[in-house]
């Protein structure tokens, strides 16, 4: 006997549900917004994140390129923009940019992706290729952990000015961008999956993309948390050299 779909509100209650998942609860997460992260811990993970910060753009266009439907294309065109930048406005990409110098990194070492640990950068082309792969419904949806994203985006608002006073205010226009942004790409996003998941198999496998991206999220502060708190980077008991790959192809 098939079971029976949940209602769109019961799905979207369950959506939000797994809110209990995101990073914020990361014992790394917690201690940047607690102010107890060290200089070096927050320039990690400011370099860390900007990979995810560029491939973004790449998962967007991966669902653009899977989706037939023009109307759902002019719109989500919008998130492409909003990272990348368009004639005479920066994006999120430029912005994030301007963090890094704020907390003492130069653009330059961002760009070159010399920071990006391993664990972080397999996790970020995971959640690439699966937009790649999946259905533009699919992948479309699994951008709904932004159901989550203006809470954090505030929260650093709101404590690290308090906790890190030598960073530079103008690094924190990313987030104040986010804010909006997020709320409508939430709109738009949920939109897409409480009208395309109907039926109780295709909700649950809704679910478990969602938990996908809630993994890749973690999995990048895990390999943050083991070079940056427990000083157990790549080939730490080998050599204390930035030898592991930097973006080859596999």
């Amino acid at each position: 006997m098939s079971q029976i779909a949940m209602s769109p509100a019961e799905f979207e209650q369950a959506l939000r549900a797994k809110g209990a998942y995101y990073h914020t609860e990361h014992p790394f997460h917690r201690a940047m917004y607690a102010g107890t992260a060290s200089r070096a811990q927050i320039q990690g993970w400011v370099a860390n994140r900007f990979y995810y910060q560029v491939s973004i753009p790449l998962k967007d266009a991966a669902i653009m390129a899977n989706c037939p439907d023009r109307d759902t294309r002019r719109e989500w065109v919008q998130r492409i923009l909003d990272h990348d930048g368009a004639p005479g406005e920066e994006g999120g990409i430029e912005a994030w940019l301007r963090l890094a110098e704020a907390v003492g990194l130069p653009r330059e070492q961002l760009l070159s992706q010399e920071l990006v640990l391993p664990g972080v950068r397999f996790a970020v082309d995971a959640y690439v290729n699966f937009a790649r792969r999946a259905s533009w419904q699919e992948a479309a949806s699994s951008s709904l952990t932004e159901l989550f994203a203006p809470q954090i985006h505030q929260s650093r608002l709101d404590a690290w000015p308090q906790h890190y006073p030598w960073i530079d205010a103008s690094g924190y226009d990313y987030f104040r961008k986010r804010l909006k942004e997020a709320r409508r790409d939430v709109e738009h996003g949920l939109r897409i999956t409480l009208q395309h998941y109907t039926t109780y198999a295709a909700q649950q496998r809704m679910l478990e993309i969602l938990q996908f991206k809630l993994d890749v999220l973690w999995s990048m502060l895990d390999a943050m948390s083991m070079a940056y708190e427990l000083d157990r980077p790549p080939y730490h008991t080998v050599t204390q050299a930035r030898v592991w790959h930097r973006g080859i192809a596999l």
